[in-house]
């Protein structure tokens, strides 16, 4: 599997280094879903992988704080025209794809969760259901879709979501980065 692999990962603070000491090629996107859908599409585009693993950070008040998750479904977070009466989540007129997008579990291992992706950094309930939120998930998750590319997604959860997430989070990144890497080498 990893011959038509590509590894994206959202910054190197996500990595520590360490994959890069293990010789793993890895495609940093950069915060947020234009970073991270550009970043999907041109890596698509140059290497003609038929799988992006997408191993980063998430937060969340349902999983437990070092556990990590396999993203089943991703959802929007900040897509919001509920004043044109449209559900939250739902991006208006885009008939090709529905506001959730599921993948196919690889680590049957693992907990499965919901992830909503939204460019802010959540540190409260969002107003679509899910129960891990993110950065840059959905963006890669729909051009995966519309390339034909399966993703798989592993968050390790650093924060609860809350009014500390930006300190646990920074606080959180090496043990993150050890597990992302030892499940990576699992494949």
């Amino acid at each position: 599997m990893k011959n038509d692999l590509a590894l994206i990962m959202a910054l190197p603070n996500e990595s520590k280094g360490l994959f890069e000491q293990a010789q793993i090629a890895v495609h940093y996107s950069g915060i947020g879903k234009i970073n991270a859908a550009f970043t999907a599409y041109d890596v698509i585009q140059k290497t003609g992988c038929k799988t992006i693993l997408n191993l980063g950070t998430a937060g969340s008040s349902f999983f437990n704080a070092h556990e990590l998750v396999e993203v089943k479904t991703f959802v929007q977070r900040d897509m919001d025209v509920s004043p044109l009466g449209f559900e939250v989540g739902v991006t208006p007129m885009d008939t090709h794809f529905p506001h959730e997008i599921q993948l196919e579990p690889y680590f049957l291992d693992l907990p499965q969760g919901i992830c909503g992706t939204g460019d802010s950094f959540e540190t409260g309930q969002p107003k679509v259901s899910c129960n891990l939120v993110d950065m840059e998930g959905y963006a890669l998750a729909k051009v995966c879709k519309k390339l034909n590319v399966r993703l798989i997604s592993i968050k390790y959860i650093t924060d609860g979501a809350n009014d500390t997430a930006h300190l646990d989070w920074e606080e959180n990144l090496l043990l993150g980065a050890q597990k992302l890497l030892k499940l990576y080498q699992s494949i």
